[in-house]
């Protein structure tokens, strides 16, 4: 599956060549991100091809980062790049009512995001997927498939050592339909680096990208998050928690720095009220249970979507809050 990267456009670790780019379909992944901003910033600065930026929305992104996408949104549209944000739509709901977001999929299934438990397929069906999907259906890529050629993904990945991990398990990966290309380490740009770019060009620096039930999330990120979203969170822990085996939450196993349990952390810091985080335990997964039982009667065309259950526990919990 790995074996030395023989790209016809670049390694990764090279400067992109513009002559070699020339008539190539070129995508650049904007996870509305540090990173994948300054990747973009620059890569045009310097008069490289961009043919399209593509953007996977999971539905559980913080707000601070949809605050952020109509910012970059018009710096696009000054600099005439085409932009499209992709979902993945899932097709087969069985006896479920329908999802359409990461924290619907967990609370449907009562289970966490993947990536709890030592794995990264929801980084695949959420984020990869619906891009390879878009792509797919694009006549520029079907044109240079038919050609025998690649499109040219542009992913932005820094020379930090976090980034560099994150690389290490890619490096070398050859795709038949896919030249991947980082060009933030072909710069050796770290993540201050970026920032200072993002500056430069005039715009605010937006927020680190994450969804807000990622295990990756850091404490002082989730003590950042607003009521709704802790409410949420002890909601997807108590959902998941019959099924849980192997892990304690969504931040896998307790550390010397933090729990394992995000709810733990949640209660320990005092984020939210003692009364109102047992309430949540007991009270709302057999409520989401009941509501998805009621569901199972109904055709899929007419059942009501788990986001209206999600809406409606929002707004309890607010007017028990107040």
């Amino acid at each position: 599956m790995f074996e030395p990267l023989r790209s016809p456009v670049a390694a990764a670790n090279e400067d992109p060549c513009p002559d070699a780019l020339r008539d190539i379909p070129v995508v650049a992944a904007w996870g509305m991100g540090v990173d994948s901003t300054a990747m973009i910033i620059e890569w045009v600065a310097r008069g490289l091809p961009l043919s399209v930026v593509l953007t996977a929305d999971t539905g559980t992104e913080r707000e601070e980062t949809y605050a952020y996408q109509p910012i970059f949104q018009r710096w696009m549209d000054q600099h005439h790049i085409e932009h499209h944000v992709v979902r993945y739509v899932p097709k087969r709901f069985k006896l479920w009512p329908p999802y359409f977001s990461l924290l619907e999929n967990c609370l449907t299934n009562a289970t966490l995001p993947s990536i709890s438990f030592g794995r990264h397929s929801c980084s695949q069906k959420w984020k990869i997927q619906p891009q390879d999907q878009w792509v797919n259906g694009w006549l520029p890529a079907q044109q240079i498939w038919a050609r025998g050629g690649k499109v040219v993904k542009l992913i932005g990945y820094d020379s930090s050592p976090a980034d560099s991990r994150r690389y290490a398990h890619r490096e070398g990966h050859v795709c038949d339909r896919y030249d991947y290309l980082y060009p933030l380490r072909a710069w050796n740009w770290d993540r201050d680096a970026c920032i200072a770019r993002i500056r430069a060009e005039g715009l605010p620096v937006p927020h680190k990208s994450a969804c807000w039930i990622c295990a990756a999330q850091k404490s002082h990120e989730l003590a950042s998050l607003p009521p709704w979203c802790l409410r949420l969170i002890v909601l997807v822990e108590a959902r998941a928690a019959p099924r849980l085996r192997t892990v304690e939450g969504l931040w896998r196993t307790t550390s010397q720095t933090r729990p394992g349990s995000m709810t733990r952390f949640i209660r320990d810091r005092h984020l939210l009220d003692e009364q109102e985080i047992d309430t949540i335990i007991n009270d709302a997964p057999a409520d989401l249970i009941a509501f998805q039982v009621d569901a199972a009667d109904i055709p899929v065309a007419e059942r009501p979507h788990v986001r209206a259950w999600i809406e409606q526990f929002n707004v309890m919990a607010l007017q028990k809050a107040a």
